[in-house]
Parts: C-alpha cells; sequence; structure tokens
C-alpha cells in the first residue's frame, strides 16, 4: 500500500528542518543574545521553572524538550543531583554547544539527545517531569508533541511549558510590542548575522497563543491541574500540567 502523507505532516517536516537548520546558523550566538536582549531575568526564569517541579533527590530522569543549549537541563542537575536529565533538541549544534557546558562532574547525569518532540525516544511512563522552555512556539503540530509528552510521563508528572507571552497584546504601555518589533531583530542581524532568524523568532511570538488558550490546549491534550503563572508583567508565562494518576 502505498503512503501518501498529508499535507499537515508535509508541511509539518519542512518546517521543522527550517527551524532546525535556523537553530544550527545561530547556535554559537545564541547564549550571549539570549543573556543580553533579557538583561538576564532569562536564568531567573529558568531556574524557577527548574524549582517549579518540586522533585525529590532520587527517581526517574527529567525529560528537558527543545533543550537547546541545555541551560534548563544544567539548572536542573544543579538542584537535583540525584536525577539523570535527558536532554532533547532537534538542533545538533546547539546541542553541541550546550554539551560543551556540562561540567566534568555532570557528564553522566546530562544526557543530550537528538530527537524530534513530536517522536520522543522514550519508553511509556518513563520520565518524572518534562520542560520545555522557549521552545514549544517552534513545535508543529503542539498537539502532537503534548501526546507524546503524556505519553513519556510517568502518572502524576508535571509539565512545565516557560514561553513568551503573545505579543498581541500591549504591555509595558507597547514597549514589549517595539522590543518584538524592532529590538530583536536588529539585536540578532547585528551580532549573528542572521536577520532572518530573529525576525522568525519575533513573529513566531507575536503569533504565540495568550495564557488562557495554551491552557486549554495542555487540558484538551488531557493534563490536570493546569495552571499559569506571569513574569515580567506577562511578557513570560510558566505554564504547569500534571498527567492523570488514574
Amino acid at each position: 500500500m502505498l503512503f501518501i502523507p498529508s499535507e499537515e505532516a508535509t508541511d509539518a517536516r519542512e518546517h521543522g528542518r527550517r527551524v532546525a537548520g535556523m537553530f544550527g546558523r545561530i547556535a554559537r550566538f545564541y547564549d550571549f543574545l539570549n543573556h543580553a536582549l533579557s538583561l538576564g531575568l532569562d536564568i531567573l526564569w529558568r531556574r524557577k521553572m527548574a524549582r517549579s517541579l518540586d522533585l525529590d533527590g532520587h527517581g526517574a530522569p527529567v525529560l528537558d524538550l527543545a533543550a537547546g543549549t541545555l541551560d534548563v537541563s544544567l539548572e536542573t542537575a544543579r538542584l537535583y543531583p540525584g536525577r539523570r536529565v535527558i536532554s532533547a533538541d532537534f538542533s545538533l549544534p546547539m546541542l553541541q554547544k550546550g554539551a560543551a557546558k556540562i561540567p566534568p562532574e555532570k557528564r553522566g547525569t546530562i544526557q543530550p539527545v537528538l530527537a524530534d518532540a513530536r517522536k520522543i525516544p522514550l519508553r511509556d511512563e518513563s520520565v518524572a517531569a518534562v520542560t520545555v522552555a522557549f521552545g514549544v512556539r517552534n513545535i508543529k503540530p503542539r498537539r502532537e508533541a503534548c501526546e507524546e509528552v503524556l505519553r513519556v510521563l510517568e502518572p502524576g508528572g508535571r509539565f512545565c511549558i516557560l514561553e513568551f507571552g503573545t505579543g498581541k497584546r500591549k504591555i509595558w504601555g507597547g514597549l514589549y510590542n517595539f522590543y518584538l518589533d524592532a529590538v530583536l531583530p536588529g539585536m540578532g542581524r547585528l551580532v549573528s548575522g542572521d536577520p532572518a532568524a530573529y525576525r522568525y523568532l519575533a513573529e513566531t511570538i507575536k503569533a504565540f497563543p495568550d495564557e488562557d488558550r495554551l491552557a486549554e490546549e495542555l487540558e484538551r491534550a488531557g493534563f490536570e491541574d493546569v495552571s499559569y503563572q506571569p513574569m515580567a508583567s506577562g511578557v513570560v508565562y510558566l505554564h504547569m500540567g500534571v498527567k492523570p494518576k488514574g
């Protein structure tokens, strides 16, 4: 029987290839620009997400999806030294950049893996928690990633999403919107020499669903106790959902 992929599946694969290539091109500038463009607040946001996992010292590993250069993985391994962290991303240059940051004493704890969030190479109910920081908006379709997260999570495990708020709402009197329209692409072009990459990032932030719609997506996917917390006046939101125990 001849398998003919759907238009949605074809579009998703093409989108994934484009995004992986884009992040590969900017990998060496990624950390610097993240810290500079957020005035260092991104470090605190990631730390808050890692703390929200509220794990004890031992048990199943934590999966860090869209792990990028492993900042969340490193913070998770620091907070929960008895836990292994699986760092999955579909951009090899980003993972290589992050792997170089792993201290010698953590090299057996943090495991970088080249993987697609829509097809996670892990067994059912094999991880205690899942994190994704500033990456969920790059995954299409998101429902497939949510289904995979639900599959690999242990019952009662938390799924934490750290993501920019929608750019459709004026924040700080429109200053945030000006940042998305002009500052982010301009700084990205100046430092990385890749204007298309940071223009894409700004566009995905502006097009992203608001906090209520993202919470509804998590509930429709099957998560319970879904909540969210704004940070920096809603520039960033931390969403959390729990896999049902029953």
